[in-house]
């Protein structure tokens, strides 16, 4: 016989389910309780010492030099996006992967649909010459 967090007349399956929720609260205070204290018992002994090399940009002892901002080329967020939407598509595709035996003909056809909007995403970029380095 297991312990009850929580009782109610209204049968085990009430039990069982307000249970869960008991535990998933205890889990969010604590994930917030935590960190807090964490935090609060570091600034309370951490030394305040305050100077100006500490509120400089840079706390290495060199001058800074020259402008902070640097600007790339658009191609390179245009392959990232392309790399991020296809590693998403790996993270798809690998639990699916895995339990394709269990899940049957229906997800099978979502996974194909799923993969042709990704490549027909794919040819529409290659047309438009987004994936072209020397095109201008």
């Amino acid at each position: 016989m297991t312990k009850r967090l929580v009782r109610f007349d209204g049968g085990d399956g009430v039990d069982n389910y307000v249970n869960q929720y008991v535990v998933v609260a205890i889990f969010i205070f604590l994930g917030i309780l935590l960190p807090a204290a964490a935090l609060t018992v570091g600034r309370l002994l951490r030394p305040h010492k305050p100077n100006d090399p500490k509120r400089t940009t840079y706390e290495s002892g060199n001058e800074p030099v020259g402008e902070g901002q640097v600007r790339f080329n658009i191609r390179y967020y245009i392959f990232a996006l392309m790399f991020v939407i296809f590693d998403v598509e790996t993270v798809f595709l690998y639990p699916w992967a895995v339990a394709y035996n269990k899940l049957g003909l229906f997800v099978l056809v979502e996974m194909f649909i799923f993969a042709a909007m990704l490549f027909i995403g794919l040819l529409y970029a290659w047309k438009k010459k987004v994936l072209k380095w020397n095109s201008v």
